[in-house]
Parts: C-alpha cells; sequence; structure tokens
C-alpha cells in the first residue's frame, strides 16, 4: 500500500466518524480510482435530515478532520442554504445533502461505473 492510499484510508475513516458522530444517514464511498478522467479518487456522500443536520455534519467533519489529520478542506461550496456541501479535499471530496437533493442530483447513478461501499450505522 502506498503512502498516498494511506493517508486516502486515513482521511476516509476519520470523515466517516465525523458523520457518525452527528448521525448523518446513507454514508456511501464511491471508489473512482478505475474511472477515468475524474477530479477525485474517492466520493464519500451522505445526508441529514435537515440544513441544520447538514451544518453539523459539515463542521463535525471539519473539526474532526483538522484535529486528527491536520488537513484542512481545500474548498467547501454550498453552506451558505445547507441543501449540498461539498467538502473538498482534493483526492476524497465529501458531498453532505440533505435528503431530497441527494435523490434529485442521484451522484451514485451518474457515478455508476465506481466500486460502493455502503456503510453501516447502528443509529
Amino acid at each position: 500500500m502506498t503512502k498516498e492510499n494511506t493517508n486516502a484510508d486515513q482521511l476516509i475513516s476519520v470523515i466517516i466518524n465525523g458523520i457518525e458522530d452527528v448521525k448523518g444517514q446513507n454514508i456511501t464511498i464511491l471508489d473512482l480510482r478505475e474511472i477515468e478522467n475524474t477530479v477525485c479518487d474517492y466520493f464519500i456522500i451522505c445526508d441529514g435530515t435537515s440544513n441544520t443536520q447538514v451544518n453539523a455534519i459539515v463542521n463535525s467533519i471539519y473539526k474532526k478532520v483538522s484535529k486528527e489529520t491536520k488537513d484542512k478542506p481545500w474548498h467547501i461550496e454550498g453552506a451558505e442554504n445547507a441543501e449540498w456541501v461539498l467538502m473538498d479535499y482534493v483526492n476524497v471530496v465529501v458531498h453532505v445533502f440533505q435528503k431530497h437533493k441527494r435523490e434529485y442530483y442521484d451522484i451514485e447513478s451518474l457515478w455508476g461505473d465506481a466500486v460502493t461501499t455502503e456503510i453501516e450505522t447502528s443509529y
């Protein structure tokens, strides 16, 4: 395993912990590494029940990643209305949706060739 993969695996793990800490739902990892011309290696997608929860998920991810890996997102988009917030960690991009926006945009179908991993939550 390369150092880059180890870093990505650690980042993904910390991001998922951040999502779970505030009960983010329907967590999915899309592995885009085998697809040509992608902007990153992984998408992590989850949803929250309201703009308040979406913001809580984003803040939890931000704080946890910053504390545990010293990494900060290169870019955050959509935090103003908190219906779909994108957090860009360069090789890992996190999409935090409100449920209705996630269903509408259906990113998983757009990236149907990706290897998909569903994360089981206990809540």
